[in-house]
């Protein structure tokens, strides 16, 4: 079973973006393109991250594959829900400003 001490950054730029890295690993060894989409990482915590273990938006073996083949996990906020902006538009409110 694949197991690895993770650490988890938040974005400073984007809500609700998440990235895993190997604990060892520097934030900085990413590649230039995502520093500049992620932004500053803010550490949320370190995890032992295994193939079974529950996670809230990804699965755990999605994780470590990506951590082992691409170095790192990004992810992204869930998407908006369209029936979600329908509640501001029965209140009248627009789209317009």
């Amino acid at each position: 079973m694949k197991r690895e001490i993770v650490r988890i950054y938040r974005s400073s730029k984007s809500a609700e973006t998440y990235l895993y890295l190997r604990k060892k690993d520097s934030f900085d060894q990413l590649p230039e393109a995502l520093k500049e989409l992620f932004g500053r990482g803010i550490t949320v915590m370190d995890l032992l991250l295994t193939e079974d273990k529950k996670l809230a938006r990804a699965k755990a073996v999605d994780v470590l594959n990506s951590i082992e083949e691409k170095g790192f996990y990004l992810q992204l906020p869930p998407p908006k829900e369209d029936y979600l902006l329908d509640l501001y538009r029965e209140k009248g409110y627009s789209d317009h400003g």
